[in-house]
Order: C-alpha cells, then structure tokens, then sequence
C-alpha cells in the first residue's frame, strides 16, 4: 500500500535557468530556486521514490496521457522562448510500473487515459525545470502528465487526479509527490514591452486576483475557490486552464480538502504572469 506523501504547486519559468547564468539577470530567480531545493529536502526527508508532475507545457487535444519512459536524457532548448532554456542538459529516471498503475486505474474510473512507456517523448519544461533544482541527481524517480488540455473539463481533470492518488494509495509500494507545474494568472506581457515585465505581472487587475487566490488557499477556503475555479482559469488566463490545479485539488480531495496552505516563494511577477511554490498538506 502506497502513500501520496507531498504535493505542491510549483512555478517552472524559464528565468530559473536563466538566473544561473552570467549575466544581468544572474541571480534574479534565486528564491524560486531555493523553493524548490526546500521542496526536494522535505521530499528525501519523508522518503519520497518518485515525482509526479502536471505539466502544463505538455500540450494535448485529446485525452490524458502519461508519459511513462523507463529513462529521460537529453539536453533541451524551448522552442517557446529559446533565448532564456537553450542546451539545457538533462537525465532522469522513470518509474514504469507506477505509471501503468496510474493509467489503470483512470481507465478503470472511466478516464480516457494512456500510458507511453515505449516512446520517444520528450519531457518539457514544466518538469525539466523543476527536476533541475529538485532532482540534479537522480535520486527520485520522474513521471510526466499531460496539463495543458486544449478541450477537457477541469472537472474531468480532478477525476484525474483522485484516480492518481487512488492508484498510488491502493496497487502501489512506495511514497510519492505531486507537483502542479504552472502559474497563477498567466497573461505574458506583451511583445516589445517584455523586457520591462521580468518582475511584473501584466496588470492590477490579474495580481489582484491572484494574491487573493493565493490568500483562500492560505485560509483554506476551498468550496469557494473550486466554485470559481473554471471562471478564474478563463478570465485570468490560467498556465494550461488550470488543469495542472484541477489535478491536484482531484487529489487532495477537490472542494472536500480542509488543509492550509505554506506558501515556499511568496507570490512574484514573471514576464507579466503571477507564480509562487506553495505545499499542499496531504
């Protein structure tokens, strides 16, 4: 009997990487990073084998799909914004068996999902940049699912995600995260003004609601956050809808969770999107 132990959503930007490098910007997401070094110290410290990621850059329009390599290597470049990820490299491990677990039992819940263990997908960024600060040496094991779902129900998404927790809970033998990998509002600023909203979110309007997003999830406000959840994703441009959130709030119990949330990194602008690293007490 398994245990899904941690959970978390999480931000990936792209200037994590570039924060590492020589340059103006060296330095600038440092406390995004030293989020996500905490988040991989509590994660060995409860024993955790393996990570699961919603991954909101991995783009699908029909059903849900896992990708459940036995082993992940290679060095990446973002197509979306090659000038901050470029010749990224990368190695991880997968874990197969818990991967057709999780695609069992969504189907068996009658979830249109699928495992791909003998393929030649890539990982995107939304995992690589988190494995990077969290998982530089292996030491847990990696499954990527797809959250930027094009023509899914964000309902249909927290079915997703208490199946995940239901598979790992019941058929398998060992502790396990989850991770939301994606923003709070995500409205990039607009192209020739960028460079002025490295820090900034896009307007008042859109940080506003986030930092009272961010302020329910600290009260545990959780009935009336998953009543507005689908009209927040879609006014406030949420990263992948908001099906990386959906997930994870299926997981943990949907509008039933009574827990508060830790927020990591307080809440910062990011070429005009809002982002935070914030644990979700299982």
């Amino acid at each position: 009997m398994g245990q899904l132990a941690f959970a978390a959503k999480i931000t990936h930007v792209p200037s994590m990487y570039l924060s590492e490098l020589d340059g103006p910007h060296k330095g600038c997401r440092q406390a995004a990073i030293d989020g996500h070094h905490e988040i991989s110290r509590r994660c060995r410290a409860l024993g955790i084998d393996t990570i699961v990621v919603f991954d909101t850059h991995w783009l699908v329009n029909s059903g849900y799909h896992i990708n459940n390599a036995s082993h992940f290597k290679g060095i990446y470049t973002s197509n979306e914004l090659p000038h901050f990820i470029k010749n990224m490299p990368y190695e991880y491990d997968g874990n197969t068996a818990l991967g057709e677990i999780i695609a069992n039992e969504c189907v068996t819940a009658g979830i249109n999902a699928r495992a791909h263990a003998d393929t030649t997908l890539a990982l995107e960024y939304g995992t690589l940049v988190p494995m990077r600060y969290m998982n530089e040496d292996r030491h847990f094991k990696v499954i990527s699912i797809s959250a930027m779902c094009q023509v899914h129900d964000l309902a249909d998404s927290g079915r997703l995600g208490a199946a995940v927790r239901s598979a790992i809970e019941r058929d398998y033998d060992g502790k396990v995260a989850i991770f939301a990998s994606g923003s709070l509002s995500h409205r990039f600023a607009q192209n020739g003004v960028s460079e002025h909203f490295l820090h900034k979110v896009w307007s008042p309007l859109l940080e506003h609601m986030d930092r009272e997003v961010v302020r329910m999830w600290e009260q545990g406000e959780w009935q009336e956050f998953i009543a507005m959840l689908p009209e927040y994703a879609d006014k406030c441009h949420g990263e992948g809808f908001m099906h990386d959130t959906a997930m994870l709030m299926g997981a943990l119990g949907w509008d039933a969770y009574r827990e508060r949330v830790e927020v990591l990194t307080p809440y910062f602008g990011s070429s005009g999107t809002g982002q935070i690293n914030a644990v979700f007490p299982v």
